[in-house]
């Protein structure tokens, strides 16, 4: 019988080297709005995407020509083509082109995971096509959740404990892990309304804030979009 791989949840960016495994497969998760609207991109088309880690960064890619999406604290950089909502990545301004693209937690995550067996994008949109993909290419896998500016955030903690469940469902894999542990219970908490749940979440409410809340629906969402981006040297594509 084939040996069950374990599952590990990360937090936090600031506790990522506590859990690096360079044979493992990490699943990067920023649910509000990254990782939601790097899906969103693919599923419009898109090509390519650029993870870009800092501000400077960003402004290099942009006087290169790149079509930028880039925000910080959730405020669209004032030299961006356009922000990191998944309703920006329309067919009309993606469809064939490679996207720079740059957020204040989701691709700092991104970068930070770069030396890991596979780097894969994972949010609630397209939680069975990785579960899939996790399952056919098995090895231990890292949940890392983006959190909030090296905090812990329950959106992306929900997600990690979903895809937890998932993969334990498989009879493939299993945990000894607290954090995913943790994670499963919250899931397990949230799902029976995870509309009403996710309104304890403090990025709901900075979201809320800068009105920019008209996505929630859109990123707690399971299985909206039939994707599967993966980050491999130096960018991210779609496998699927």
């Amino acid at each position: 019988m084939e040996e069950k791989k374990k599952i590990e949840v990360c937090f936090s960016p600031l506790l990522f080297h506590f859990y690096q495994n360079t044979n493992a497969n990490v699943v990067v998760i920023d649910v509000f709005r990254a990782t939601s609207s790097i899906c969103a991109a693919f599923a419009a088309g898109a090509e390519k995407i650029i993870p870009v880690g800092t501000v400077e960064d960003a402004r290099k890619v942009k006087d290169a020509g790149f079509i930028l999406a880039a925000e910080r604290d959730g405020i669209v950089l004032d030299f961006a083509d356009f922000g990191n909502s998944p309703f920006n990545f329309t067919p009309e301004r993606v469809r064939g082109k490679t996207i720079a693209y740059s957020t204040t937690n989701g691709t700092q995550a991104i970068q930070l995971a770069k030396d890991s067996k596979n780097i894969i994008i994972g949010a609630f949109t397209n939680l069975s096509e990785l579960v899939k993909f996790l399952e056919k290419v098995h090895a231990d896998v890292i949940l890392f959740c983006s959190g909030w500016k090296g905090r812990f955030n329950l959106e992306d903690s929900i997600c990690a404990g979903a895809i937890a469940q998932k993969l334990i469902e498989t009879g493939k894999f299993s945990t000894i892990c607290d954090s995913t542990n943790a994670a499963i219970d919250l899931w397990n908490v949230a799902k029976p309304d995870l509309r009403n749940y996710i309104e304890k979440a403090a990025h709901r409410h900075r979201l809320r804030k800068m009105i920019l809340d008209d996505v929630i629906d859109y990123c707690i969402t399971i299985d909206s979009v039939k994707v599967l981006p993966l980050f491999k040297d130096g960018v991210i594509v779609n496998i699927i």
